[in-house]
């Protein structure tokens, strides 16, 4: 397998909402948002894209239609594969119509609180029934458990179906831990926006990002300038953005991201309930900083 395909600059792709259901038109002018902006692959179905709020139908459907309007131009990854009932998350595998993805992304089991054997031993269970390659995710934030890098590493070592990780820890020592120790066959991307430059500066190959779906060609310029040598560049870049970032979590994600997309006319800022939209005075200042962001870039950019 093409590693290659999975560095650089992923998007976790929004699922856009109107009058409660999926507005397959904004999402369509979403994804070609990213493509055209230059990234390299799609994530679709991860926190992002509100897989959990989606029914099963649903996350089929979105699947589908990003398969199709991609078109083969970057490769997807599907990103609606965590839980933490490893046994209906085996039966999800086996019932799903992979057909034109490319990888799939699992986070780690939520709520439960496994050990690191549990995770272990939950990994390459659901190893032995994915057909295609698994990117793990690293995120606890959300699972309330970290998977350690001696984890990771035993997961990347033991089985080939282990390609990546997606750590949104922005720990950077712990990225660099696993940097150090992987096998080649296996690429270290970031999950924390903020810290994603920084990242790569220390060795790992690229970011997964909310923030690519708003401003696809600044984000995947300044992570293609730091994976070239261009460091220069990317840190113009890079602190151009800077301020965006608070204001892109201030009130959760996805609504700040989607927030960002309404300005720029591609898509409502409708979330699922029990996430709410970004609040008017908030969406001032987001629109605020936004505005500014893209008149300065568009002139150095």
């Amino acid at each position: 397998m093409n590693l290659q395909q999975f560095r650089g600059t992923g998007v976790a792709i929004v699922t856009p909402f109107l009058n409660g259901a999926v507005d397959f038109n904004a999402l369509e002018r979403v994804v070609e948002h990213v493509i055209k902006g230059g990234i390299n692959f799609i994530v679709a179905l991860g926190s992002t894209g509100e897989a959990l709020l989606l029914s099963p139908e649903e996350q089929n459907q979105v699947l589908a239609f990003i398969v199709e309007k991609t078109n083969k131009r970057v490769p997807i990854v599907a990103g609606q594969f965590g839980g933490n009932n490893t046994k209906q998350l085996i039966e999800k595998f086996q019932a799903t119509d992979f057909t034109g993805v490319n990888a799939i992304m699992s986070s780690s089991p939520s709520y439960v609180k496994p050990t690191q054997e549990g995770i272990y031993q939950h990994y390459m269970a659901i190893a032995k029934v994915s057909p295609l390659p698994i990117i793990i995710y690293n995120v606890p934030s959300r699972t309330a458990s970290n998977i350690k890098p001696t984890t990771i590493l035993r997961l990347a070592h033991d089985n080939a179906k282990f390609v990546a990780v997606k750590d949104a820890t922005g720990n950077i020592l712990q990225s660099i831990e696993i940097i150090k120790a992987k096998p080649d066959n296996f690429l270290v991307l970031s999950g924390d926006d903020p810290t994603a430059m920084v990242h790569v500066l220390a060795g790992g190959d690229g970011v997964i990002s909310v923030i690519a779906n708003a401003i696809p060609k600044a984000f995947s310029n300044m992570i293609n300038a730091t994976l070239n040598g261009k460091h220069k560049t990317a840190r113009h870049v890079n602190d151009l953005i800077h301020n965006l970032h608070h204001w892109m979590y201030v009130e959760g994600n996805p609504a700040g991201v989607k927030a960002a997309l309404h300005f720029q006319n591609l898509c409502s800022t409708e979330v699922r309930l029990p996430l709410t939209s970004m609040t008017d005075d908030t969406y001032q200042s987001l629109s605020e900083e936004l505005e500014q962001f893209l008149l300065t870039f568009h002139k150095v950019g």
